[in-house]
């Protein structure tokens, strides 16, 4: 099983409580990210946390050092978003997630801002959060 994390699990994974302990959790038993959830997570710990540029770029350090590389986005993976928009109703940047998910392969999905239990192309999306589907022991 290969799983693709979105940007709220890194996000999460900053922070303290239970949303927080489930995505260090999913962090830790590895995943794959696209360079657009690194790109958004920037924009958020910057722009609503005022995290410094230094922290940021130590926290990508950390990020390389415990999860794939983080797969580019390529002409392929935006016309693949674009058909996902155009038949599927996802929003542009939410579609680029989930094409970047397909693309490599992944069957899970990890996120709070998407459809749970939505399946498309082979790739299930997964609340991480709710406690049916809650990761921890």
């Amino acid at each position: 099983m290969s799983a693709f994390l979105d940007t709220n699990i890194l996000v999460y994974a900053q922070q303290t409580g239970t949303k927080a302990t489930i995505s260090q959790n999913l962090i830790d038993q590895g995943g794959i990210i696209s360079v657009q959830v690194l790109n958004e997570l920037a924009n958020v710990l910057r722009k609503k946390q005022g995290r410094s540029w230094r922290d940021i770029e130590l926290l990508f350090d950390d990020i390389d050092n415990t999860l794939d590389p983080a797969l580019p986005l390529t002409v392929k993976t935006s016309r693949a978003a674009l058909a996902l928009v155009r038949n599927d109703e996802f929003a542009f940047y939410d579609a680029l997630i989930v094409a970047a998910a397909i693309e490599a392969g992944c069957d899970i999905l990890y996120s709070e801002d998407m459809q749970h239990g939505r399946s498309i192309g082979g790739l299930t999306i997964v609340n991480p959060f709710l406690e049916s589907t809650s990761p921890l022991p």
